[in-house]
């Protein structure tokens, strides 16, 4: 209920003959008047809450929908510029894919953590095949091949490589490259790239003057870049080698090893490879590289084409410092 206080208005003076005595009483109270209750209506309308246009989210979920996530973060930062109203929204759509996609890449690497962890000790391993050969007849005869074999394990902490390999020419029957070898090394991991190795390994090259070689090393090693489609390790580390000549007597000599790992696939069907190593000691150095470039011709088969480099400081009599050979030759991935 409103009530309303009023004050009465004095009265005008009037004009008279006779004198009027004065009232000195209280002049009157207020006034108050009684109104009816005044209700004022708040208007209703039944409105549904902003949302993000049919079209931009329909943009969104074609981009989840195909699993691209550069795509979709595209899409999303195009809809942020142009719809911010619906930052809200959007961004939520685009967490959501995202913890999914996290969740799901968290699954996979628990099972296949588990999968290694439960593995024996002959399965894990990949390999590589390596096949090259030629042959001529009539005014000279030659007959030559090259092969090596590459066998990987990749554990959780521990990795096993094995590599054999074989180069072999005879030229109007006369032995003219004979070279064998052979090596094992495990490695460690440790963190923050860092890894243990151990490296035995085995060479025979008689044109060289080198009957049987056996070295024993083992080190420390860096993992300098590991990408998707980039490594680089280094390896050093002491090392002993046993040396038999074909003519010379044999020696066991001391050195320090040191080796370099790189590989880049420079794309889908294009791969660089390189690797070195030396064998540094006081009477006699070893410095190898082999570069190699690999291009993929069908599923599983690439097409490799490589250039090695063997120096001795001191090689054995009649026998030159330096060997080099180009191959070429297929390559088979198992």
């Amino acid at each position: 209920m409103l009530i309303f206080t009023a004050f009465a208005a004095p009265a005008q003076a009037q004009v008279i003959d006779e004198p009027v005595a004065l009232d000195d009483t209280a002049p009157a109270g207020p006034l108050r008047v009684q109104a009816p209750p005044f209700v004022d209506p708040v208007p209703f309308i039944n409105a549904e809450p902003p949302h993000l246009p049919k079209a931009v989210k329909a943009m969104i979920e074609e981009a989840i929908r195909r699993d691209d996530s550069e795509a979709l973060a595209a899409v999303v930062k195009m809809a942020l510029a142009t719809q911010p109203y619906d930052k809200d929204e959007i961004r939520a759509m685009h967490r959501a894919y995202l913890d999914r996609k996290a969740q799901a890449l968290a699954q996979r690497t628990q099972e296949e953590t588990e999968r290694i962890r439960n593995s024996g000790v002959l399965e894990l391993w990949k390999g590589q095949l390596e096949l090259g050969a030629f042959r001529s007849t009539g005014n000279t005869s030659n007959f030559g091949f090259t092969g090596a074999l590459k066998l990987d394990r990749q554990g959780i902490d521990w990795e096993h490589t094995v590599l054999l390999n074989a180069d072999y020419q005879k030229d109007s029957g006369t032995i003219t490259r004979e070279k064998y070898g052979a090596s094992y090394q495990p490695r460690y991991t440790l963190r923050d790239g860092f890894f243990t190795y151990g490296r035995l390994q085995y060479e025979k090259n008689r044109i060289q003057g080198i009957h049987n070689r056996y070295s024993l090393s083992g080190g420390l090693g860096y993992r300098v870049l590991k990408r998707t489609n980039m490594n680089l390790s280094l390896e050093a580390g002491p090392a002993v080698r046993r040396t038999v000549f074909v003519e010379d007597p044999s020696e066991t000599t001391w050195s320090v090893l040191t080796s370099l790992d790189f590989d880049w696939k420079v794309n889908g069907t294009l791969k660089l490879t390189q690797t070195a190593s030396s064998y540094v000691g006081s009477d006699d150095s070893t410095f190898t590289s082999l570069t190699g470039i690999e291009a993929g011709v069908a599923r599983g088969l690439k097409a490799k084409m490589s250039y090695s480099i063997a120096h001795e400081t001191s090689p054995p009599d009649g026998a030159l410092k330096t060997d080099t050979i180009s191959r070429f030759s297929l390559v088979y991935g198992f």
